[in-house]
Formats: structure tokens, C-alpha cells, sequence
């Protein structure tokens, strides 16, 4: 099975939470020295739907996922 590889740009995240309310499987909300930030709990994984579905509701596009060749998916 596939699995990509999931990046979150700390400066552009704004802390609102979307992505772990949407995935809790794959993100979490850790506080940071700027606030609270998302961070992946894996730096990859399978689950290609979910990681996609968190990435897509990010109001600040912050999430990053590539494939295994390193090709950005969003």
C-alpha cells in the first residue's frame, strides 16, 4: 500500500485544531513557544484518505503530504 509522507509548516499553521478534529489518528495539537500548533503524529502513513481530508480542511493550507517518489499531493 501507498504511504505518504505528511509535513506541517509551523509559521503558516494557525493553531484552529481542523485537522486533528478531522483525523485525531494523525494530528494532534501540541503547544509550541508560538502557541498551539499542529504536528503529525507519524511522519507518514497508509491512510492516504484521512491525511487528504485533514490537509483539505486546513483554513491556512499548512498541511503538506507527498507520495513515496516526493511528488506533492497538496
Amino acid at each position: 500500500m501507498a504511504k505518504v509522507k505528511i509535513e506541517i509548516d509551523a509559521d503558516t499553521c494557525i493553531g484552529c485544531g481542523a485537522c486533528a478534529a478531522t483525523c485525531s489518528d494523525l494530528f494532534e495539537m501540541k503547544e509550541t513557544d508560538k502557541g498551539h500548533k499542529a504536528t503529525p503524529k507519524k511522519p507518514e502513513t497508509e491512510n492516504v484518505d484521512e491525511a487528504k481530508g485533514a490537509a483539505e480542511v486546513c483554513p491556512v493550507n499548512a498541511i503538506h503530504l507527498t507520495d513515496e517518489g516526493g511528488n506533492k499531493i497538496i
